[in-house]
């Protein structure tokens, strides 16, 4: 036999060896699709705890002994189940005391639990089932249903400070979803759920602590929202100074403002329906805006028509904000008004940048008329395939009369409140703007307009 015949040999057993290597290494490197993870944190004296639940089969670099028909071994699985949760629970934890890294926790507690023992519906329960015996080596306790407690605590120098965590267990799944309970000192119990890793966060976080984060969330949501943005550029495109927008764009930021605070104070109807609705009309407000801009936009009341589609801008953005208002801790008020601040720098930060680029590309490149009709025409094409797009989700809901019964009466009133402060702001806008000097003035008649309006008809200031 020649070497190379024999070499060919070797190569396909080496080969075939490493094909069959997966096959030995069973389940205990299968990554679960779907982990629930709960946590409680809870400062208590000089140590502060993060009580931790997560599945027994997420620590997959370990190959937990069974017995027939597939019951854990709890003694052998308990030895080590103690090196796991360090190596896939506590090295995956950072906390902080004010700006001071705690480091890493000590692991004082470990113990295997049922998934349905309802030890976790509170702090004390789950620290006392964490602390007590070991299950009977004898339980007959499924491998792939498992759980593993896990108390970690951090020296502290008193649970009056302000802590922060970077909890990264997102590796524990291929969707992890994390759910976390802070008990403050004295202080009302603050919920957290959250998918994946969110980095770090305040657990309870001071009034200008929220503000900020806050600002930032509305500032990036609006230049991540691109049916947002292309209607402020519906907006831009023929009213090219800065004057001019002033009335158009402060009637849209209220009305936004109005419908978001509405919306997080519970006013939004909680039906499946709603979100693809308010999706459906944004796209409807960038056709509109644009049709108006070809046929001949007029400045002459058009901030009604920025605060009638800002009020429905404003069920959009409270879309975006809904998940994030668990961090606002006891500041809600305070991180509603500053999202809409940041929300209005992100539209002013826009502004800046289109209207010059705009004014610039009308003086030199494309005639007035011309390039309004073309630009609004390709915003009308965009914002009409998103139309017909979200309106064939909607009809596919089912729409129902509600029930009239106690509760809808009640929401009814809710509305009713509501629909008075609409009608009360635009009473008190126009009379605001009527106020305003002639230039500012979007009511005011002009020569060029008797109704009342202006025209699109060329100019390097957009008619103003």
């Amino acid at each position: 036999m020649s070497d190379s015949i024999r070499f060919r040999r070797i190569a396909a057993l080496i080969v075939g060896l490493v094909l069959l290597l997966p096959t030995w290494s069973g389940e205990a490197h299968e990554i679960p699709a779907d982990v629930t993870l709960q946590a409680f944190v809870a400062p208590e004296g000089d140590v502060i705890r993060a009580l931790v639940r997560v599945p027994l089969p997420s620590m997959r670099d370990y190959i937990f002994p069974v017995r027939d028909p597939g019951y854990l071994e709890i003694e052998e699985a308990t030895e080590l189940s103690q090196e796991a949760a360090v190596q896939w629970v506590r090295n995956y934890v950072v906390m902080f005391e004010g700006d001071t890294s705690l480091g890493l926790p000590e692991v004082t507690e470990v113990r295997i639990a049922f998934p349905g023992d309802r030890a976790f519906e509170s702090y004390e329960t789950a620290l006392a089932n964490v602390r007590s015996a070991q299950l009977p080596p004898t339980t007959e306790l499924p491998l792939q249903q498992a759980m593993l407690d896990v108390l970690l605590e951090w020296p502290i120098m008193s649970e009056e400070s302000e802590f922060t965590i970077d909890a990264r267990w997102a590796h524990l799944g291929i969707r992890t979803l994390t759910v976390l309970r802070f008990l403050p000192a004295g202080g009302a119990e603050r919920a957290f759920q959250y998918t994946g890793n969110l980095g770090l966060f305040r657990l309870d976080p001071r009034w200008h602590q929220a503000a900020w984060r806050f600002i930032v969330l509305g500032f990036d949501h609006i230049l991540d929202g691109i049916d947002h943005l292309l209607f402020l550029f519906c907006l831009v495109v023929p009213f090219r100074s800065f004057w001019a927008l002033v009335p158009i764009v402060t009637s849209f930021t209220i009305a936004h403002s109005i419908t978001l605070i509405a919306s997080a104070l519970g006013l939004a109807p909680n039906v499946l329906w709603f979100p693809p609705l308010i999706e459906t009309l944004i796209a409807l407000s960038i056709v509109f805006m644009a049709f108006e801009n070809i046929i001949g936009a007029k400045l002459h009341r058009r901030w009604m028509i920025a605060f009638g589609f800002g009020l429905i801008h404003g069920f959009g953005f409270s879309f975006a904000l809904s998940e994030s208002l668990q961090f606002a801790g006891a500041h809600l008020l305070t991180s509603l008004l500053s999202f809409n601040v940041g929300v209005e720098l992100g539209q002013l930060f826009v502004l800046a940048l289109t209207i010059p680029v705009l004014n610039f590309l009308f003086s030199r490149w494309l005639p007035e008329v011309m390039g309004t009709i073309v630009l609004s025409a390709f915003l009308a094409h965009t914002g009409w395939h998103w139309m017909t797009e979200r309106g064939s989700e909607l009809i596919l809901y089912d729409f129902s009369a509600p029930v009239m019964d106690v509760s809808f009466t009640a929401t009814l009133l809710r509305w009713t409140m509501l629909g008075l402060i609409i009608v009360g702001t635009v009473w008190i806008l126009r009379g605001v703007f009527r106020a305003l000097p002639k230039g500012l003035n979007p009511d005011a008649p002009s020569a060029t307009d008797p109704a009342g309006g202006l025209a699109v008809s060329g100019g390097e200031e957009g008619q103003v």
